[in-house]
Formats: structure tokens, sequence, C-alpha cells
């Protein structure tokens, strides 16, 4: 099938170019018609937190994104808020903002019955704004108008600083600065591998279209569920890294035809069936390792699959097509410049790394593990917690805003806590306070540890719902918001309410609380199922139990590394200023979650090239430890290179100034470095030599049940020779085809 696909391509190159450009454009007009759309909201189902979001919402109805806080703040030394003169600014920039298209209700410091807060100095307020549009449809423009409209307060000598859904709006940063970074940096090592600067931009240009291709689609799925701009982030980062690499591999395999004379049409159909198939492959591991994330339960974790899943798929798509009729219509002038011959029975590089390893296995094993061991040692320290808009960039609107509200209201003014209550029989008295049960619950609140203040109760004209707003002591990201929340659900509440009465804890610490408890809670079966499916497909491809177990093992030795650095830089905040951050921050717990799934997934590229030279070297020669030197001497260098350029791609996103991208690219970068240098280069091949032909051990009965899978090629190729000990060897698996028993 897949030599069919190369041929066809090759044979329409400009038709294909064609139908790919038609599909960008498409793409991009349609984005431009509907718009990206990113949420940050959080949905837990079952959760109580969602429990008490629901409640409320039926109980007190309201704008569809809640009351949106614009911060009002003067100068010490300036005229406080509470001042005539101020009090008619403020009324007049209120008037304003509710002109503003969108704009439902806006409650002022001076209102009767229920005003907006006030700091006790006067001198900061905040209007709550209302808007008839969800979160995620919230836009920069109508921050804008918002500002615009406040202008009365703005010459009155009042900072107006919008902040929630308004001031995210505006703080969304653009990553192309990050994107432009890496790919000058992917074309840099590219050109210096490949020795030809059309070489090198050919997978360049293969990475940008997908990922032109693969954003659009991802910002309208925005349209249909929540889509975080992490999960768009993460979604270039994979894209771009996995474009490239996948590009690289084809076009080497491309190259090594040519320079067997292997005529351009046939070479680029039978590049397509070769490491095309092999992609496929390892890119279809990586979308199966990420639909485990949906086991998890969670449409957050829906979408941050989603979206890194439809950049591969894109990617895939492009190396199968699109690659075959660019190899054509470029031909010649990708070929390979002439390599000097290493001299005799003295290997270079790659090959004297193997040689080394296959000399000395234990020495150099120990010295891995050691070291991948060193680095996960603070991973057993990682205690996923929660962001807040204090790990903002100084001077961003949100930050602005966090800070401001910190300093008059306190820390906990920036999370508050919504406390729902369900009586039976309803409230004789609603909203008056004098259902005994409403008292027994305000006084458990206003005395519960860790509570700054308790607003009195809410009740709904049904008489049957109350709500109490509760201010945390400390900030929403702090642990003690969330050991407040768990207390206040086990013990304080339960005691206080009483069997009949149903109380929930909402808000969004609260939220936050559960979703780092569901995930730890489902972690396992994710982790089980990504490490099954893993070691599934490396038992079909290679036909080893010993060596589908071997990798997963590996593969978790490398992720562990990860996550050390992950810890020790963000939680423990080793380093964090190097990366633009004022210090530790917490790790929210779907990072690890979502680093593991890409992780595993990206690491199968490397295992499928370089197993597949060493499996085919020893069907030649049933010699081992000479398969492995092979397999590593035909992988290396390429692997290397691809491992390179990811890196690269992943750092390249340190520039952005969210802690959560931060995360993504230092994780990413240290797992692929490590898996590409320490786990391929030493665990993988020491190993392989010391278990020796027990890594081929296969039972019969597993035998005559597996399918014989042919990742390199399409079975026809005639078998290579095995390379002699300081021979020039190819620079990829794909000249040495696994054939099958």
């Amino acid at each position: 099938m897949f030599i069919g696909v190369g041929r066809w391509c090759a044979r329409r190159p400009w038709r294909v170019v064609a139908a790919w450009l038609l599909l960008l454009v498409a793409a991009l007009v349609a984005l431009a018609a509907f718009g990206r759309v990113t949420s940050e909201a959080v949905s837990i189902p079952g959760s109580d937190s969602e429990s008490a979001r629901a409640v409320a919402a039926d109980a007190f109805p309201g704008p569809a994104s809640g009351q949106q806080p614009v911060l009002l703040h003067t100068a010490p030394e300036g005229v406080p808020l509470t001042s005539p003169e101020a009090a008619a600014a403020v009324r007049a920039a209120a008037a304003g903002i509710a002109a503003v298209p969108h704009v439902v209700s806006v409650i002022t410091p001076y209102d009767a019955g229920h005003p907006s807060p006030t700091s006790a100095d006067g001198h900061t307020a905040q209007l709550l704004v209302g808007l008839d549009v969800t979160g995620r449809e919230v836009t920069p423009g109508t921050t804008e108008a918002v500002l615009a409209a406040a202008a009365p307060a703005t010459a009155a000598g009042i900072e107006v600083t919008p902040g929630g859904y308004l001031a995210a709006a505006v703080d969304k940063g653009s990553t192309g600065r990050s994107e432009a970074i890496g790919l000058g940096a992917a074309l840099v090592i590219l050109t210096l591998v490949l020795g030809s600067t059309v070489a090198a931009g050919l997978p360049l240009v293969a990475g940008v279209l997908g990922l032109g291709i693969a954003l659009p689609v991802l910002g309208l799925v925005g349209h249909v569920m929540d889509v975080p701009e992490a999960g768009e982030t993460v979604a270039a980062m994979i894209g771009l890294g996995v474009g490239i690499d996948y590009t690289l591999f084809g076009l080497t395999r491309f190259r090594e035809l040519r320079a067997a004379d292997v005529p351009v049409e046939e070479a680029a159909a039978s590049t397509t069936a070769a490491s095309g198939k092999a992609v496929a492959f390892a890119g279809s591991a990586v979308v199966a390792a990420l639909a485990g994330l949906a086991l998890g339960g969670l449409p957050l974790l829906y979408a941050l699959a989603l979206a890194p899943a439809i950049a591969v798929v894109t990617a895939i798509a492009v190396n199968l097509t699109l690659l075959p009729a660019l190899l054509v219509l470029l031909g010649s002038r990708l070929s390979p410049r002439p390599a000097s011959p290493s001299p005799a029975g003295r290997p270079r590089g790659w090959g004297r790394i193997a040689t080394l390893v296959a000399a000395r296995p234990w020495p150099l094993l120990l010295t891995g593990l050691a070291l991948l061991g060193l680095l996960a040692a603070p991973a057993a320290g990682l205690r996923p917690g929660q962001l807040d808009a204090g790990s903002k960039p100084a001077g961003s609107m949100s930050r602005t805003a966090y800070d401001r509200t910190a300093a008059a209201f306190g820390p906990g003014a920036n999370g508050v806590l919504q406390v729902v209550g369900v009586l039976p029989g309803g409230a004789p008295a609603a909203g008056s306070g004098a259902d005994p049960r409403l008292d027994a619950v305000t006084s458990a609140l206003r005395g519960a540890e860790g509570v700054a203040s308790v607003g009195a109760p809410a009740v709904a004209a049904d008489g049957r719902t109350a709500l109490w707003q509760v201010t945390p002591a400390a900030a929403p990201a702090d642990p003690a918001t969330a050991r407040l929340v768990h207390r206040l659900r086990a013990d304080v509440l339960p005691d206080a309410a009483g069997p009949a009465t149903t109380v929930h804890v909402g808000g969004t610490p609260a939220a936050q609380a559960d979703l780092n408890a569901r995930i730890a809670q489902r972690m396992p079966v994710v982790v089980g199922f990504v490490l099954a499916v893993a070691g599934l497909l490396l038992l079909l491809a290679f036909r080893s139990p010993v060596v589908a177990l071997k990798a997963a093992v590996m593969n978790l030795v490398s992720v562990a590394a990860a996550y050390g650095v992950l810890t020790a830089v963000f939680q423990h905040g080793r380093g964090a200023r190097l990366l633009g951050l004022e210090g530790a921050v917490a790790v929210p717990g779907y990072v690890p979650l979502l680093l593991f799934a890409v992780l595993f997934g990206l690491s199968m590229d490397y295992e499928v090239f370089l197993l597949s030279a060493v499996r085919t070297a020893y069907l030649d020669t049933k010699d081992n430890r000479r398969a492995v030197v092979a397999g590593l001497t035909a992988t290396g260098r390429v692997i290397s290179s691809a491992a390179l350029i990811m890196v690269a791609v992943f750092l390249s996103y340190l520039l952005s100034d969210d802690p959560v991208v931060k995360m993504f690219g230092v994780g990413l970068a240290t797992a692929v470095a490590l898996d590409a240098t320490v786990v391929r280069g030493l665990l993988v091949p020491s190993t392989m030599v010391l278990l020796g032909d027990g890594n081929w051990w296969l039972p019969g009965w597993l035998d005559r049940l597996l399918p014989h899978m042919d990742i390199e090629g399409d079975g026809r190729q005639p078998s290579t020779t095995l390379p002699t000990e300081g021979a020039r060897v190819p620079s990829s698996p794909a000249v040495v085809p696994t054939r099958t028993r």
C-alpha cells in the first residue's frame, strides 16, 4: 500500500502540491472567518466543585461568563474612591462600560444592597462586569472597549485594570518568535548535517506546512470544546518537531537511494515504502499514547490529547503524500555531497561509540543508569499544585490586577470559594439569615482555620439554595488553600450543615484541587494503558517480548529523569530565574501526565529506527554483538540530528511568558536529549549486548499468533550485508530493511 501511495504521488507531483496548498488556504480562510478560540475553563464531571457550579448556576442565574472584575486604584496620596469626585467619575465610567457590546451588567461600589468591594483605605475598588459571552469568547477587542469606556475614571486619575477573562484575553501571547527561532536553529543543524541548503529547507517546508494546517483546525475545534492555550502551544511544539524529523528520515533514505543510482521517481516511491511506513508506525504510536489520556475522564485531558494528535496526524499525511512529490520536483538538487572514507579498520563517530559500548557494556550501562538516576531523584518530591495569575509576568494585565487585589483585599481575594448549600424544605425567611441552618454554616465557615472572611449567605428565589462567598487567607496557588478546600468538605461543613443539608464547595481553587485529585486517581490507569500500547506495538514490530519489555523500562527511566529536572527547576526553583520566572512555581497535575504520554510516543520514533537496523543485521548474521554495533552505527547520526532539531524547537518555547509552556519546553527537551544520547546511545545497546541472543527469544505459540510486519520497507528489497568493522555505514536504518522470518 505504502509504495503504491508513494508512486502515485511521485508521478503527479504538481497535483499533490496544489492539493496541499489549497488545503492550507482553506484552513486559513476558515480560521479568518470563524476565529481561533481558546479557553482556560476547567470542568471536572462528577466532582464536588462541578456540582457547586451547576447548583449555583441554576439557583442564581447570571451572565454567561460570571462577574469579571475591573480594578479601580488610586495612589495613597491621591483622592480616595469614596470621595464625591471619584464616585462621580466611576459612575460615569460604569455607564460607559454598560454600553459596550456584550456587557449586560455593571455593579459599582456605590450600588445599594450588594455593592462591589472597596478596600479599607478607600483607594482600591472593583467594578463587576457581566458579559453575555463565555470566557473563551471574550476577545481583546472587548477588553479594549471596556478600557476606552472607562475614560472618565482615567481622566480623574483613577487607574483602571481589567482582570479575569478580560485580562486573560489581552495577555494571550503569540509563540511566533519561538517558532521562528526554532526554525532558524533547525535550518542551521540541517544544513550542517545534509550539506545542502535546498535539502535542509525541505524538512522545514514540510514542518511549517503541516503546522499551518493543524493549528487552524485546532483553532476551529475550540468553538465546540474548551481548548486551553497551552494545548495549542504543545501542538505547535510537537507538530513542528515531528514534522521536521519525519521528513528528515525520509530525505535521508531518498539521498541514499539516489547515491545508489536509483531513478528519482522510483527512489521517491521506495522512500514512502520504507521510511514512510516507519514514520506512519511511529506517528501512530504517538497518537495511541495520547489516546490514553482519554481514560482520565476529563475534558481538559481530551483537549490536551487531541491538540498534538492533530499535529502528528497532519505530519504523517505530509510525509506520505507531499514528501514524495517534492522529492521528485527537487530531484538531483537533493543529492548528498561525497563523504570522505574512513581509514581502514578505524570506525568514526557513532561507529566508534558503538564499538566502545559493545566492548564495555557493564561500565557504560551502570554509568548511564547512575546519571539518569541522579536526574530523576527530585521527582520523588513532585507534588502537583495549581497556578494563578501571580505566576504571570510582571507588568501583564492579569498580574497587575492580581497584585493590586491581593494588596487591597488579601491574597485569598484572587481565588474566592463558593460554598453552595441545598436546604431541605427551604429557608423560612429567605435572605434574612433567620434560618438556624444558615447561621450554623456561616459561623462554622468564619471559625474555620485558613478562612479570612465570609460574606452573608445569599438565598435564591426558590428559598432552597444558599450561597456563601468564602475568602481564603492564602493565595489560590498556595497549598494551604487546597488544604482548606479539603478541610471544609471533610470536617467543617458536614458537622455544621447536618445530614439533611447538601453542601458543595466550588470556585476556581476548588476546581483546581479536584482536577489534581482526579488526575492522581486516574494516572495509574493512563500510565498502564500507555505502557501496554507501547509494549504491544514494539512486540508486533520486532517479534520479541524481551525487546518490547526492555524498551518500556528504558522509556520509564528517561521520563523519570525528565520529571526530576521538571521538579528541580519549577517546584524547587533551581535555575527558574534563568528561564524568566521570579522563583519556584507549582507544577499543575496535567503537565506530568501529558508529558508522559507525549514522551512515550516520541521515544517510539528513535526506538523503531534503531531496532529496525539491529534486527535486520541480526537476521542476516545471527551475531547479536555485531548486529548491535551495526545498528547503532547506522542510526546514530540521523537519530542524534533529529533529536538535536527537536531539542532546539522545544527550547525555543522557553521565550514564552506562560510557565506551563516553559514546563513543556524543559520537560520535552530534557527527555528527548536523554533519550537520543544516554538511552539510545548507551543503555539500549549495552543491554542488548549483555542479553545476547535472548533479545530475540520468541515462544513458538506467540510466533504463530503474531502477524508479520515489515516496518522498514515493502518486504521486497534484498537484504544488505553487514558492514565490516570500520567500514562506512549508511546514516539511516532505512538501508537495512527489516525482514521477517
